[in-house]
Order: C-alpha cells, then structure tokens, then sequence
C-alpha cells in the first residue's frame, strides 16, 4: 500500500470535510423535523391543511405549488438556454461570443429580490393586462391556460419567467463549455461523411455532449426548486394547489419564508418547517437521481 503525500492528503481532507458539512446539514435538519414527520406521516405528504392553531401539517398544496412551477420553469429555460450554447459554441462570431456570453453570465451576480422588484412592480402589470389575455384568448379552451384573476399578473407564469432568466446563466455557461470540450475530429469526420453543420452538431456534438448539458439542466433545476426572494414576491402566494400556469400559487419555499419569523420559537411549528425543509432537501436528491437514470438508459454517460 503506497503512501500519500501531503497534497494528496489535503485533498482528501477537503472531500471529507464537505462529505461531513453535507451530512451535518441533513442530520440536523432531519432530527429538527422528526416530531412533526413522526405525528403526521404520510399524510404530510398528502394532507392540504396546514394549520399551527390545530396542530395539523400537509403540504400538498405547497409541494404542488413547487413541482408545476419548476416544470414550466424548465419547460421555458432549457431550449432557450440549450439554443444559446449551440449558437455561442458553434456558430457565434467571436465579437458577438464575446458581448453574449458575459451578457448572460451578467444575470448570475444579480441578486434574487432585484428580479422579484423587477417582476412585482414591471412585468405585473404587463402579464395580467397584456400577456395573460393574449394568452387566454387564443389558448383558453384549454383548462391550463385559462385565467382565474383576470387583471393580475402575480402567479406560475411570471414566477416561472424570472425563474427562467435566473437559471439560463447555468444552462448556457455550462453546455456551451460541454460542447465545446467535444472533439474537433468528431466534427471534422461528420463533415467529411458530407453531412450539414446542423446534421453534425445535432447527430455527432450534442450526443456527445451529452453528460454536460444534462448537468446544466439539472443545476438549473435545483436552484428553481430551491429560489425563495424572487419567488415569494411574484407567485401569489395563494394556498390553493394552481389550476393552469396564469394561476396563482405557493410553494414550498416561499412557505419557509413567510411563517419560519413568526413561528421559530415554538418547537411543532418549527419541526413542521423544517419537515418542509427536508422534503426539498429529498426532492432535489430524487429529480438529480431520477434524471441521471433516465439518461443512463438513452445511453448517455452522465458522471
């Protein structure tokens, strides 16, 4: 058994203390939570009321709330933000990659309540009197696009809209670095076998680019489920589980961010909220799981 030196040492002593910081976290979160997760169970889960008064917890209307949003939160962000790479990586000129790029790393150093001010006092007004209507009128007949608060703005569709400005950075940055970092003899074949440049990149580089590109979508991901200040300001905050996207709605966050002032002090309340806490916590582990499972069967080599 060879012997480790000293970087070598101090890299491992760094993985360990991360690993340690991780388990910490969840550990105490998990132990705050236990007495409100052992008194409801499952119906923590599954239950719609959530009332301090009478000591009942259920966060389906909040878990709801953070599960649609996020959806159409990626559902706007990832061909946008999957659309920007390609073009910066493959066909941007290198003045316009230069002005584009840290244009888009920009939004990164924004802090979340300047986009919550942004969405609460600019795009409200638009969004409920201009866009929501537009929407209504050519796509109401489907219940997920009807409107519920005609003239309000606040709701899915604009919390999703920031939320898409915030985690496009993410998306952008890390799979145009992912399709960068393919081979240029990948490309160089693709197009001696007398294939387009679109045929290539979208046969040959985004295959293999793969693994990057699904670690941006699922950094984005996580930090849409897991944004508070920007949320909390534009979704509504309405405890009813959404009925289309121009709905209001509450998630689990904004949750936390409300009640977690008022009712610190007092040990059921606070147990429920970090029971709120630890759902995310298992949440993001699952979407993270779940995605790289689903890419591991399309056959692509997420590590």
């Amino acid at each position: 058994m060879r012997s480790r030196d000293g970087p070598e040492i101090a890299f491992l002593g760094s993985a360990v203390v991360l690993a340690l910081v991780v388990l910490l976290i969840f550990g105490f979160i998990a132990w705050t939570a236990a007495p409100v997760l052992g008194k409801e169970g499952f119906g923590f889960i599954t239950g719609t009321v959530w009332n301090y008064q009478t000591g009942q917890y259920g966060i389906l209307i909040f878990l709801a709330g953070t599960l649609i949003l996020t959806a159409v939160t990626m559902i706007l962000a990832v061909p946008i933000g999957v659309m920007t790479a390609i073009y910066l990586a493959e066909w941007a000129p290198a003045p316009v990659e230069r002005i584009l790029r840290p244009a888009v790393e920009l939004l990164v150093g924004i802090p979340s309540v300047v986009y919550g001010i942004f969405g609460f006092f600019v795009l409200d007004a638009y969004f409920g009197n201009n866009l929501y209507p537009t929407i209504s009128s050519a796509l109401g007949w489907i219940p997920l696009f009807s409107i519920t608060n005609p003239g309000q703005g606040l709701g899915i569709l604009l919390a999703a809209a920031i939320l898409t400005i915030m985690v496009l950075p993410t998306i952008v940055a890390l799979s145009q670095e992912a399709i960068r970092s393919v081979p240029k003899e990948y490309r160089e074949a693709s197009l001696a076998l007398g294939a387009t440049s679109w045929e290539t990149v979208r046969h040959v580089v985004l295959p293999a680019a793969l693994s990057g590109i699904v670690t941006s979508v699922v950094l984005a991901m996580m930090r849409a489920v897991g944004e508070t200040m920007a949320v909390v300001m534009v979704i509504g905050n309405s405890p009813h589980i959404p009925s289309s996207i121009l709905d209001t709605g509450y998630t689990m966050t904004s949750k936390i961010l409300n009640d977690i002032g008022y009712y610190m002090i007092e040990p059921e309340p606070r147990s429920a909220l970090f029971a709120i806490a630890l759902v995310l916590f298992v949440l993001e582990i699952g979407m993270v799981a779940g995605v790289r499972m689903i890419i591991a069967r399309l056959g692509g080599n997420v590590k």
